[in-house]
């Protein structure tokens, strides 16, 4: 018989980051999906993406309509991007920091990395995808994504993080954009 777990609730906070290069952000946001402290059950990703879902049911003010797929953000996206395709029964995509020879290639910055060029492929005009991430901080990485992909003709409907850092202007610079953010949590960066 299977074993019962109790879900714990989703939680994240920031710590700082030791050995970190001159472009490299000094802290680092941690949260109950990264493994980094505790193991993760198999429960709290599909709770965790359903959770997700079902907040961006919500909180999308005219519907999203027709979602052809996801788009994670290689690395700490996967998870959540990973949950949120098995709640939501959407196929999804990863954007990598992989330069290959592939069709339907958008370029996009991540200008707080060490490597800053991220590249989604496949993307062809008409496409009507939700960006997901990890954690969303200043808001540049997927401020500059939404862009590429318009350019492309591909139509990002929302973005969707785990984590948003309400001290860093992400949300605002999105809403500019016409993106919507949904975050599970927030918290506060430091000051």
């Amino acid at each position: 018989m299977p074993e019962t777990v109790a879900v714990q609730p989703f939680s994240a906070r920031i710590v700082e980051r030791l050995s970190v290069g001159a472009a490299s952000r000094r802290e680092r946001v941690i949260h109950s999906l990264d493994g980094l402290e505790d193991p993760v059950h198999p429960e709290s990703l599909a709770t965790t993406g359903a959770d997700l879902w079902q907040r961006l049911q919500e909180q999308v003010p005219d519907g999203l309509g027709v979602v052809d797929y996801l788009l994670g953000l290689d690395a700490g996206g996967i998870l959540p991007t990973v949950s949120l395709s098995g709640a939501a029964h959407l196929p999804y995509k990863i954007a990598w920091k992989l330069h290959l020879p592939l069709d339907g290639a958008v370029r996009f910055s991540e200008p707080h990395a060490m490597r800053t060029d991220v590249f989604a492929y496949g993307i062809t005009p008409g496409q009507r995808m939700v960006l997901v991430d990890d954690e969303i901080t200043t808001g540049r990485t997927l401020a500059d994504l939404t862009c590429r992909l318009r350019e492309a003709g591909a139509v990002p409907l929302a973005a969707v993080c785990l984590v948003e850092d309400t001290t860093r202007g992400a949300r605002d610079l999105l809403t500019g954009l016409g993106l919507p953010l949904v975050a599970l949590t927030t918290i506060e960066g430091p000051a």
